[in-house]
């Protein structure tokens, strides 16, 4: 479609709806997966005094790490709980009804980290990364799926996309509150992190005032008066006659069909070709290793010659540039299409990835190559910023009918989560093992990820829900 059809259907009641979904849902999930990094050292400091406080002695350098470990990765462990509960939320409150409650999780959350050092108790802080790991689980099958549900056609891939650009946003956000000038200090530190209270409370003043999606209204409500009334406020026009004509169409079709099962969604081809296909994305996005070039970078810029401030600066430019090429990505993923983008962005991927291996393994050789490795690893952010961090989460909602899509969302992002857990409980000990060539591992993992996506990955652009389905149908009993 031409740029002059994009703003249509894009109003300003869309618009308080996207704002209210993405800066309550996906500014939670980026905050809180980049909170924690900056002020590492002085929270391990504190919770090394509080168990001085408790014991009279301090713990070795191997408990501060296991402790840490614990703080992190309980978030990904709160998240996999969150994305197994998301098809049921959806079903039982709505989207946006469930997204409403689910900030219930954050505001929990926020209050036990900002008030654990009054507490004394670094147990109340693993509680609440807890609490908001399943916050983020929820949000991240509930957001894409309402964003999905509320946008016309055109514009599906671009308002989904806003989830994902919303993520790195408050990641880049989070580095810049936690360094030490701004929040990173040992006074400050729990305010940093109860912040996460602030885009819950906006998501509950906003988000009553948008209404509940249209396609959840028709076709799990069976009020076509209410559906009508919702897509016309967000449409600005009560000309919504061919959207409400094609949603009837699924529901007819939904009425033969049960609420699909987990063993249903499993068994059955026509649904079982796009829950692989939903899997794999999530699986390329997290095994990318694009947690392992991050968490890499800082050593990266370090071993270039940057002092620790130099580094800081390098890692929050990188983090500017992933906001920057996501930005583009929302731009480009109702032109490119979905398949073309994630294409460009895994091949893009593959490649840095093994010149990024060559160049650490052969860093002492030649000391240029270090200057190489900090291109490479923003070229690498950028490829995935182009397509692989964005698309696989409103993809899965694109490829199931309304009956299937709540099952399907949760598997989908619990596999998300799970491999999120699995890259960051096992990559230093792999990295300490297999030193710079980790990266194969990420690399075969993309080679195989390009072949696939371009194999099977249907493109989904400009193409109605039931269309889509139809597909996978004639697939399936050929």
């Amino acid at each position: 479609m031409g740029c002059c059809q994009l703003p249509e259907g894009f109003t300003l009641r869309l618009c308080l709806a996207i704002v209210a979904t993405v800066f309550g849902s996906a500014f939670q999930h980026g905050y809180n997966t980049g909170v924690v990094n900056s002020p590492k050292t002085i929270i391990e400091q504190w919770v090394n005094g509080t168990y001085y406080s408790r014991y009279s002695e301090y713990i070795s350098p191997e408990g501060i790490t296991g402790i840490w470990s614990v703080t992190v990765s309980i978030f990904c462990v709160g998240g996999m709980l969150g994305a197994m509960f998301t098809g049921m939320f959806s079903d039982k409150f709505g989207r946006k009804g469930g997204l409403l409650i689910n900030n219930l999780f954050a505001i929990i959350g926020g209050i036990l980290q900002g008030f654990s050092p009054l507490a004394g108790s670094y147990e109340m802080l693993i509680v609440g990364r807890f609490f908001c790991g399943v916050n983020c689980g929820l949000n991240a099958g509930l957001a894409p799926m309402y964003l999905t549900e509320i946008s016309p056609i055109h514009l599906r891939g671009a308002i989904g996309s806003l989830y994902q650009l919303l993520v790195t946003i408050s990641i880049l956000i989070s580095q810049v509150l936690g360094m030490r000038n701004v929040l990173g200090t040992a006074e400050l530190w729990p305010y940093l992190l109860a912040l996460t209270i602030a885009p819950a409370i906006f998501q509950l003043a906003v988000l009553p005032l948008c209404p509940e999606s249209p396609r959840f209204t028709l076709i799990n409500k069976d009020n076509e008066v209410a559906a009508t009334q919702s897509l016309s406020w967000l449409r600005g026009t009560p000309e919504v006659q061919e959207e409400i004509e094609e949603m009837k169409a699924e529901h007819e079709a939904a009425k033969l069909t049960a609420r699909v099962t987990l063993r249903e969604i499993v068994t059955n081809p026509a649904l079982r070709a796009p829950l692989i296909i939903s899997v794999v994305m999530m699986l390329a996005q997290q095994l990318s290793g694009i947690n392992a070039v991050i968490f890499f970078s800082t050593d990266i810029y370090k071993r270039a010659g940057l002092d620790e401030m130099q580094a800081q600066s390098a890692t929050l430019g990188m983090g500017a540039m992933n906001v920057l090429m996501t930005v583009v990505s929302v731009i480009l993923v109702e032109k490119a299409g979905r398949k073309t983008l994630q294409l460009i962005g895994l091949s893009g991927m593959f490649t840095t990835t093994v010149l990024l291996t060559l160049c650490l393994a052969l860093k002492d050789q030649a000391h240029w190559l270090s200057y190489i490795s900090i291109v490479l690893v923003i070229a690498f952010v950028v490829c995935f910023a182009t397509g692989p961090g964005s698309i696989p989460w409103f993809l899965v909602s694109e490829l199931f009918a309304q009956s299937a899509r709540p099952t399907a969302t949760s598997i989908a992002v619990a596999v998300n989560w799970t491999a999120n857990f699995i890259v960051g409980v096992s990559f230093l000990p792999l990295a300490n093992a297999m030193g710079p060539f980790v990266f194969l591992i990420f690399a075969t993992v993309l080679a195989v990820s390009v072949i696939f996506t371009w194999k099977k990955v249907p493109e989904t652009k400009n193409k109605p829900i039931d269309e889509i389905t139809a597909m996978f149908r004639q697939q399936a009993y050929k």
